[in-house]
């Protein structure tokens, strides 16, 4: 559907984490209304009845998802598969039910347990700012040394420089402190010199922003599919227990909780 140059200046002035569920009541209320084009005035209006009827659209968590599905080149791993099976565990925790059983008043935006999923560590759908943060990852391998021309095209296509040509190893070396797994250099590399070694996820908890904002903290090691869908649900088991009156999972995460979940692989009772 088209937008006017007004309604989409003003579609950018509402709050980031509702932006998206507030354009597409804009375009349903403008669809339902027989219009094609979305102006200021359909904006306004469906903005005012989205945010006196708040309440009414709290699910009880958010979870948002990068552009990858929509052709992405730089997607690390394609991430619909897990997305769908977060969408069903989150739909099973019944956040909703615990939040108006623990959170006393209107249930507002600000106090549904958020998930974002990112397909590469581009990170379009903001997961260092979340509940739980999940970025695509694809470490690059060494595959065959001896078809190293020197090319350089690994070394142009990695933003980070974690990767150089040293003439006496014959092939790549990468800096694995610095590399964020993104699978770039393997794609560039024209000979299979490098190549996409294992592929999966990097897991970040903790997130937040608001008075007092906080950067997700990231757990070690790349994560399979199944293993992150294991962490949510003992996150959101964990936040159940704590959580009263709204407060965030970011706030109740302690360091100690996240080293006892790092060493052991569950947080503390």
């Amino acid at each position: 559907m088209q937008w006017t140059p007004e309604a989409e200046q003003a579609i950018t002035k509402v709050p980031f984490f509702v932006r998206k569920r507030v354009r597409q009541r804009v375009e349903r209320e403008a669809a339902e209304a027989g219009q094609a084009l979305v102006t200021l005035e359909i904006v306004k209006t469906a903005q005012a009845r989205f945010l006196s009827g708040m309440a009414k659209e709290i699910r009880g968590y958010q979870l948002d998802q990068c552009f990858g599905p929509g052709g992405c080149p730089h997607r690390a791993v394609v991430g619909d598969p897990l997305l769908a099976r977060l969408r069903d565990l989150l739909e099973g925790a019944d956040l909703l039910g615990f939040l108006r059983q623990t959170v006393a008043g209107e249930l507002k935006f600000h106090h549904e347990f958020r998930v974002s999923l990112a397909d590469c560590p581009n990170a379009c759908s903001q997961p260092q700012i979340k509940d739980i943060g999940i970025l695509g990852a694809c470490a690059p391998a060494l595959g065959d040394a001896a078809a190293c021309t020197q090319c350089g095209a690994c070394v142009e296509a990695c933003p980070e420089q974690a990767v150089r040509l040293e003439a006496a190893a014959g092939a790549p070396v990468i800096d694995l402190p610095a590399c964020l797994l993104c699978g770039r250099c393997p794609a560039a590399c024209p000979t299979g010199s490098l190549t996409r070694g294992l592929r999966g996820y990097r897991v970040q908890l903790g997130g937040k922003l608001g008075r007092h904002p906080r950067l997700a903290r990231e757990l070690p090691g790349i994560r399979s599919e199944d293993e992150v869908v294991e962490i949510v649900a003992r996150c959101l088991a964990f936040y159940k227990r704590r959580s009263r009156n709204g407060r965030r999972f970011a706030d109740l995460l302690s360091d100690e909780d996240l080293e006892t979940f790092i060493r052991q692989g569950r947080f503390p009772e």
